[in-house]
């Protein structure tokens, strides 16, 4: 079990959460299924909105430009032919999704590399609450600043205990994103430098991860009974 120190939004000391080895413990960290996990949610954020006209599309007209014998010159039957200038274009890009299936057991594989690699790199935070009454911008860029945030932070809070407070406050920060413990993405973790989570959130997205982990090893093992 890993402990890690709780702190408040002035950067004081006011506890402690021991965090599970199965999610956060340095061998977690696989950097292959890590690549795979970014490509993947990159691949999904493409508009796939890029196009070229073929022949049917390009303008023109679809006249034969002249008779098909005893000219001299090539045979042609359209000015909108591939082969002459301003003609339509064979085999171009056309509209699609870039979207492809990737598996929730890779997926939670991933969560756990990168949340051991944020540990790893002392760039994980736990606050025992994120909320502030007066929602002000200011108050949360002040805390960001005590908490040792210098560039970008990813503030993760739970369901439960988000407050209006948190949603305004943080709206208006630059390079700073909240999300929640059930929506946290790998390339979340790993596009920005600072993760803070709220106790809360932290506490239970480590037990999740540790029933889908124990879940995986068990239906490995008797895999393995029934190969031997």
């Amino acid at each position: 079990m890993a402990n890690v120190d709780v702190v408040d939004l002035d950067g004081k000391k006011v506890g402690s959460v021991e965090l599970p080895d199965a999610v956060f413990a340095p061998e977690q960290v696989n950097e292959a299924l890590l690549w795979e996990a970014v490509k993947h949610y990159r691949a999904s954020l493409r508009q796939g909105t890029h196009a070229t006209k073929n022949r049917k599309l390009v303008a023109g007209s679809g006249k034969k430009l002249w008779k098909q014998k005893g000219t001299g010159r090539a045979r042609i039957g359209s000015v909108r032919s591939p082969l002459w200038r301003h003609g339509g274009t064979v085999h171009g890009p056309q509209p699609r999704s870039y979207e492809y299936a990737f598996p929730r057991k890779k997926l939670l594989g991933a969560l756990r590399s990168a949340l051991a690699a944020k540990l790893a790199d002392g760039k994980l935070r736990v606050v025992d609450s994120l909320e502030i009454k007066e929602g002000k911008t200011k108050l949360y860029f002040s805390a960001l600043n005590k908490l040792g945030v210098s560039r970008t932070a990813l503030l993760v809070e739970n369901g439960k205990t988000l407050g209006p407070g948190l949603l305004r406050g943080a709206r208006n920060l630059r390079g700073v994103e909240l999300v929640l413990n059930n929506e946290v993405h790998p390339y979340d973790l790993l596009r920005y430098d600072m993760a803070i989570f709220s106790k809360a959130a932290i506490e239970q997205l480590a037990e999740a991860l540790v029933k889908t982990a124990s879940k995986r090893k068990a239906a490995e093992a008797s895999a393995a009974k029934e190969v031997a």
